[in-house]
Parts: structure tokens; sequence; C-alpha cells
């Protein structure tokens, strides 16, 4: 007697094809969330309701056709400050993210193919590198460049790296070990062509996820910067700084600071859900053998 699965052979692919399909909704929810608060920071640099500085608006005013969100303790109008906290939490996690990446991949390569003492030496740099808190060595940097959105994305951009340099080291060692590689440099290919044609591309694929969830990280730690005063300086609005700034006042005006934390959460939301979506689309299997 034929079983169900022989009967309609469609019906085996489709249960195969599942974890795919939950794949897309994590990739789809992650894209839609982050997507919508992207859209936001580019709409900032276009246009804003008001100007940052305006305090116009009337103190600690509750949402209104005029002021959308409301205003805060100054008069500001919250939906303006909103708009460029997405802003300045998308350049922080681009630029520490690229920093990260080129940082990371360059040292990481140069472990992977210098001799076994410089392989050695940087690897025990990378540990202590990892080991040290990303927002310890933040502070650090901001207090010898100075409380500024260049100094975060710098401090965050180099606690990162140490991770992907480190991630670099051990895919990059895996590849030359290939026979392909062997055989690659038995023709002749130059170490920097080798690099180019079959090391870099082994390894980006490997990187996606870890350097998505950094992204997230970034925007958390530009967050709790500028929450401590080591941020951004006004008038740029961080959301970390208008749920400071909003404490004082959360019984009073509560949107002030329940609007910022919903973007930071919803972000960062978004974010993981389209770095588990990439790890998915990238290892169909993992899901399953989870």
């Amino acid at each position: 007697m034929l079983t169900e699965a022989e009967r309609n052979p469609r019906s085996r692919d489709t249960r195969s094809r599942r974890p795919r399909r939950r794949t897309s909704v994590n990739l789809l929810v992650g894209g839609v969330l982050f997507g919508i608060i992207a859209v936001v920071a580019i709409l900032s640099l276009v246009a804003l309701p008001f100007e940052p500085s305006d305090t116009t608006g009337g103190r600690l005013q509750p949402p209104s056709p005029e002021h959308w969100a409301g205003t805060d303790r100054l008069g500001r109008d919250l939906f303006t400050q909103l708009m460029i906290g997405a802003r300045l939490a998308m350049l922080t996690g681009v630029g520490a993210v690229a920093i990260a990446a080129v940082l990371g991949v360059l040292v990481g390569l140069v472990a992977a193919m210098a001799g076994r003492w410089i392989d050695d030496a940087l690897s025990s740099l990378l540990d202590i590198a990892i080991a040290f808190p990303t927002l310890l060595l933040a502070m650090l940097v901001v207090a010898w460049r100075g409380a500024s959105l260049e100094s975060a994305i710098l401090a965050i951009g180099l606690a990162g790296s140490a991770v992907i340099a480190r991630l670099t080291r051990v895919t990059a060692t895996r590849v030359l070990a290939q026979d392909f590689v062997t055989a690659s440099r038995t023709s002749g290919t130059g170490t920097l062509r080798l690099i180019r044609l079959h090391v870099l591309p082994n390894v980006w694929p490997t990187l996606i996820v870890p350097l998505a969830l950094q992204f997230g990280g970034a925007v958390v730690a530009e967050a709790s910067l500028s929450y401590v005063g080591l941020g951004s300086p006004p008038p740029n609005a961080s959301w970390g700084r208008m749920l400071q700034e909003a404490q004082s006042t959360v019984l009073v005006a509560p949107t002030a600071a329940i609007l910022p934390g919903l973007l930071l959460v919803a972000t960062i939301i978004g974010i993981n859900l389209l770095a588990d979506g990439l790890r998915d689309v990238a290892d169909p299997t993992g899901r399953t053998l989870r």
C-alpha cells in the first residue's frame, strides 16, 4: 500500500520547504521594521516638521494635530526629535559596522596568512580586546576625543572589530587549508589575488550575520552613551538622551519616554529578526537541526 508521501510527492516537498517559509517571515518582519526606521532617518535629511531648536510649542504638550507626538520639557516638537534620533541611530550603525568590517577583516586576514608568532600575538590581543567592555572603551575614546557622534562611532567600531577579526581569522584559516587554494598557490597566484579570488568570497558570507547583529549593538551602545551624556551633543537628538531627559517628567508627559524607547526596541527587534533570517538563508538546515 502506497504511503501519502508516495501518492503525493508534492506534500513531502512542501513539508521540506516549511523552514524556509518561516525564514521568509523573519526576513519580512525584520526588513519592514528596519525599513521603517531607515525611511524615517532618510526623511529627516530632507524635511523636518519643526526646527530642532524651536521651543515655541509649549512645555510638555500632549500629542495634537500640530505636534503629532507632543512636546518635551523645553517645548520642542517630539516627532522632530524622534526623526533626528533615527538618523543618528542609522549613522551610528552604518559607521560602526563599516569600521568593524574594514579593520576586523584586515587584522583577521593578517593573522591567518602571517607566520605563527604573528598569529599568536594578534590572537592574544584579540582575546584582550573582546574581553574589554565596549562601553568602557567607548568612554575612554570619548574622554580622549570629546563627546561627539564621531567619537561614539569610532569607539563602537573599534570594539566590534575584535569580534570580526577573530571570526575572519578562523574562517580564512579554514579556507586557506582547502585544496583549491593550494592549487591556486602552486599555479603562481599572488597573495593579493588569492585573497580577492578565494578568501574574501568565502569569508564574507560568514560575516554578514555578525555584522548585522553588531549594527543593533552599535545602536544600543550609542543610546547608552547619550544617556550618560557622552554621545552626540545638542541640538542633535539621540534616543538615549531623550530617555534621560524624559525620566524626570515621565508621570506628567509619558510619551516623551515611551516613544524613544519603543523606537529603540523596534529597531533592535527588526535587526535581530533580519540577522536571524539571513542566518537561516545562509544555512537552511540550521533551523531543522536546532
